[in-house]
């Protein structure tokens, strides 16, 4: 009996432990500001995507499966983005990506033909825009749909989700945001400061 009582103590304890410390974000939910870096030292704000349904990829350059899915965005881009799509990939490698991955973003761009925009910004950044806390693990590559309204639709989270990776599940998710009404446009809101 005093050994079933400890394994079940011990069971509870895993579980308590290898459960998220937080619940997930509910969806939709307003796109908090992020500041996009290039390699040139020009800055693009997300926000100035308001209008356009935007994919963010969240990568590291040296993965291949980080890479195979800019491919896909990339396609999709080239379909969609007539329709109003806006695919965007930021680069986050450790420590610093402006002297890790940036310096490697114009080869990616290059031999992957990407012709969506493509930038850097640091993890601590990243991690405030995922609502990444302490020493969660994310699933990268992290991929955030967000509508033209600026709400996020869907995002990867601390697990990968196939249906954000796979082409034809992403196109149905796009499709139907793109056939929402745009909002009312504002003045758009962009960077420009040199680094």
């Amino acid at each position: 009996m005093h050994m079933r009582k400890l394994t079940s103590l011990v069971l509870l304890f895993l579980m308590t432990v290898s459960t998220p410390a937080r619940p997930a974000s509910p969806m939709p939910r307003k796109s908090p500001e992020l500041t996009i870096s290039e390699p040139s030292g020009k800055t693009t704000l997300l926000s100035s995507f308001k209008g356009k349904v935007v994919v963010l990829e969240f990568l590291f350059v040296k993965s291949t499966h980080c890479a195979r899915v800019a491919q896909t965005l990339n396609k999709l881009n080239g379909e969609l983005g007539p329709r109003g799509l806006q695919a965007v990939g930021i680069v986050f490698d450790a420590p610093d990506p402006s002297k890790t991955g940036g310096q490697l973003l114009p080869a990616m761009v290059e031999n992957l033909k990407l012709t969506y925009p493509v930038g850097y910004a640091n993890s601590r950044d990243v991690d405030s825009y995922l609502g990444r806390t302490g020493k969660e693990i994310l699933a990268i590559p992290q991929v955030v749909v967000i509508d033209r309204a600026g709400f996020i639709r869907a995002a990867t989270g601390p697990r990968t989700d196939p249906g954000l990776e796979d082409e034809n599940s992403l196109r149905t998710l796009l499709d139907g945001l793109l056939k929402e009404s745009p909002p009312a446009q504002g003045p758009a809101k962009t960077g420009g400061s040199k680094r």
